[in-house]
C-alpha cells in the first residue's frame, strides 16, 4: 500500500488501516498466534519490508527480540538491545515514537538492520497501563520516509500488542511458566572488576521451556564460579530440574574448593533426588587474581580460549560422564588454565554448534575461527551471527563470554554497594582481584585490605540509621601507588560501647596517607598506599 493518499480519500484510508489492525478476529488469538499475524498485517499496511517486536527482559535493562517478520534472524540470534541505546533502546527510554532515515552504526546498535540493507525505520513503544513492555518497529529497503499516519497506525498495532502481551503474561499457566523462566537465567551478570562479561540465550523454535542455562556468581573467598549446562529434555519438567540444579550447584560451591568436588556432590544429589535426570555441565572456578581458572566437564563441550595474538582453540581436558549417569560416583578430573590479560573464554551449550546439516566437528571448527579477543558484546553478536545466522534452531542456545581486561582498563574503577555488613566480603574479593594488577605486593595488598575494610565498616556502622544507605568505593592505580576513596551520603553517629576507636589508628599505621573529608553531603575517606610490585600490569 502506498504511504500517501489524496486529501479526499485520506480519512477513509486512515480508517481502513486502523480497522485492519483492530479486527475483532484478532481478539481470539493467543500471544504466539497474534504476534506473527499482527506483524504480517502491519507490513502489508505500511508497505514495510521488516517488522519486529522486542520485549523488555526480566532485568528491565534490555529489549529482547520476541517475534519478527522479514528479518526472522533477530529472534534466532537472541538480539538484545540495551535500554537507551540505539533506535529501539531510545524509543523504550523516551516512551515516544521515532522515525529515522539513516540506518548505520551511528543510529542503531543491531548490525542485522544495516546488514539487511534497511534504510528507513519507524518504531513505537509498547505500553499497557503505563508499564513499558517493549518496542514495535518496521523498516524498509528504500528511502521513502514513514508518514505521521504510518506512525499512528503503527501505534494502534502497538497498543493492541501491548494489551495482548500483558493479558497473556497474567494468565495462570502462562504466568507460572514465565515466572519460572525468569528465574532460570541471571537477570543481570555480576559486575566483576577485571572481567568483562556478556551472554546470549536463544530458545529453540520448538515450543516449551528448556533446560539450558548459565550462571555466574562470587564466593566469600573471592573466587568466581561459572556454570553452563543443559538438562536433557524439554518443557516445564526440564526447566524445573534445571532450577534445582542451579540452586544445588551454588550451595555446594560455598563449601567446596575445587570444581571436581562441586560436580561430585551435585552428581550424588541428582542420582538420589532426581534419578531419571541427566545433566551435562561445564563448571569453572576463577582464582581471585583472575589469572587462572580450574575447569571440569561433566559430559559437556569444552570452552573456547582465545589468547592475545593466538588463534582460538578448545581447552584440552578430559570429559567425564554427565551428572546423574549410573548408580555409583565417578572420579572426576579437572585442569588448571592460565588466563593472561586480554584473553577471552567462551562457554556455550551444544545447540550453538550442532546442526542437522553440519557435523559437530565442523561446528566446533567454525566456532574457533569466530572467537577472538576483544570486547565481549560484539563477540557474542558475531558468534550468534556466524553459528546461527538465519537458520531455524531446534535446540536452545546459551553463550557466555568472559574477557580478562587489560591493565589500562583497570587503572580506575568505581562502584556503589548497599551499606550492609554482607557487602564487606564483596569489597575484599574486589580488592584481592584488583590490587595485584595495580602493582601491590601481597604484603601491601594485605595492608590495603585492612584499611579499606575498616573504612567501609565505619560507613556501615556509623553513617546511616536503621533505613541504611549506600557505600561508594573508587580505586585508582598510579605509578608507585594506589588510591582508594570510600564515601557515604549519611551523617556520622557516635560509636556504640566503650574502648573503641583503635581502627582509625590502625588505618594511619598501614597507609601512607589518610584523609577524612566531612561535608553536608556525607564523608569521603581518601587512602593512599605506596606499592613496590611494579607498574600496574
Amino acid at each position: 500500500m502506498p504511504r500517501s493518499v489524496d486529501s479526499g480519500g485520506h480519512a477513509e484510508s486512515r480508517l481502513r488501516r486502523i480497522e485492519a489492525v483492530t479486527d475483532s478476529a484478532l481478539a481470539h488469538l493467543d500471544l504466539e498466534q497474534l504476534l506473527p499475524e499482527l506483524l504480517k498485517r502491519v507490513r502489508e499496511l505500511l508497505d514495510a519490508d521488516t517488522a519486529t517486536v522486542l520485549l523488555l527482559d526480566s532485568g528491565g535493562e534490555h529489549l529482547v527480540a520476541a517475534a519478527a517478520s522479514g528479518i526472522e534472524e533477530e529472534v534466532r540470534q537472541g538480539v538484545r538491545i540495551p535500554i537507551g541505546e540505539g533506535f529501539a533502546g531510545h524509543i523504550a527510554a523516551s516512551r515516544k515514537p521515532l522515525v529515522i532515515q539513516q540506518v548505520d552504526p551511528t543510529t542503531v546498535v543491531n548490525p542485522l538492520l544495516w546488514e539487511k540493507g534497511i534504510r528507513s525505520l519507524a518504531g513505537v513503544p509498547l505500553l499497557a497501563g503505563g508499564e513499558m513492555l517493549g518496542v514495535l518497529h518496521v523498516g524498509t529497503l528504500n528511502s521513502t520516509p514513514f508518514t505521521e499516519d504510518d506512525v499512528e497506525v503503527l501505534q494502534v498495532a502497538g497498543d493492541r500488542l501491548a494489551l495482548a502481551t500483558r493479558t497473556g503474561l497474567t494468565r495462570g499457566e502462562r504466568a507460572a511458566a514465565s515466572a519460572l523462566q525468569r528465574t532460570l537465567l541471571p537477570a543481570l551478570l555480576p559486575a566483576i572488576p577485571g572481567l568483562q562479561l556478556s551472554a546470549r540465550y536463544a530458545p529453540g523454535e520448538a515450543s516449551g521451556v528448556s533446560g539450558d542455562w548459565y550462571d555466574v556468581f562470587t564466593l566469600p573467598s573471592g573466587w568466581l564460579c561459572v556454570a553452563v549446562g543443559d538438562v536433557v529434555g524439554r518443557g516445564l519438567a526440564a526447566a524445573t530440574v534445571m532450577s534445582r540444579v542451579r540452586t544445588a550447584t551454588r550451595s555446594y560451591a560455598l563449601d567446596s574448593d575445587s570444581p571436581t568436588e562441586v560436580l561430585t556432590r551435585l552428581d550424588r544429589h541428582m542420582r538420589h533426588f532426581e534419578p531419571q535426570t541427566m545433566v551435562t555441565m561445564a563448571y569453572a572456578m576463577w582464582e581471585p587474581s583472575l589469572s587462572r581458572i580450574h575447569l571440569s566437564l561433566a559430559g559437556h563441550l569444552a570452552p573456547v580460549l582465545a589468547r592475545p595474538g593466538e588463534r582460538a582453540e578448545l581447552i584440552e581436558l578430559p570429559v567425564d560422564p554427565p551428572i546423574g549417569i549410573g548408580t555409583a560416583p565417578v572420579q572426576r578430573r579437572s585442569v588448571t588454565v592460565g588466563i593472561p590479560q586480554g584473553a577471552t573464554v567462551l562457554f556455550y551449550t551444544d545447540g550453538l554448534v550442532e546442526r542437522r546439516d553440519r557435523s559437530l566437528d565442523d561446528g566446533l571448527a567454525l566456532l574457533c575461527e569466530t572467537v577472538a579477543t576483544g570486547p565481549t558484546e560484539p563477540l557474542c553478536s558475531r558468534v550468534m551471527s556466524r553459528l546461527v545466522g538465519t537458520s531455524p534452531t531446534d535446540d536452545d542456545i546459551a553463550v557466555l563470554a568472559m574477557r580478562r581486561q587489560e591493565a589500562e582498563e583497570l587503572r580506575e574503577i568505581s562502584f556503589e554497594l548497599d551499606a550492609i555488613p554482607e557487602v564487606l566480603a564483596d569489597v575484599r574479593a574486589t580488592l584481592r582481584r584488583w590490587l595485584p594488577s595495580a602493582g601491590a605486593t601481597p604484603e601491601e595488598a594485605g595492608d590495603m585490605l585492612v584499611v579499606v575494610g575498616e573504612a567501609c565498616s565505619n560507613v556501615i556502622e556509623h553513617a546511616y540509621g536503621p533505613l541504611g544507605g549506600t557505600l561508594s568505593l573508587r580505586l585508582e592505580a598510579r605509578e608507585g601507588e594506589v588510591l582508594a576513596t570510600v564515601g557515604d551520603t549519611g551523617h556520622w553517629r557516635s560509636p556504640r560501647g566503650t574502648h573503641r576507636g583503635k581502627g582509625t589508628e590502625l588505618m594511619h599505621q598501614l597507609s601512607d596517607d589518610l584523609r577524612f573529608e566531612h561535608g553536608p553531603g556525607g564523608t569521603l575517606v581518601h587512602i593512599r598506599k605506596n606499592v613496590t610490585g611494579g607498574d600496574p600490569a
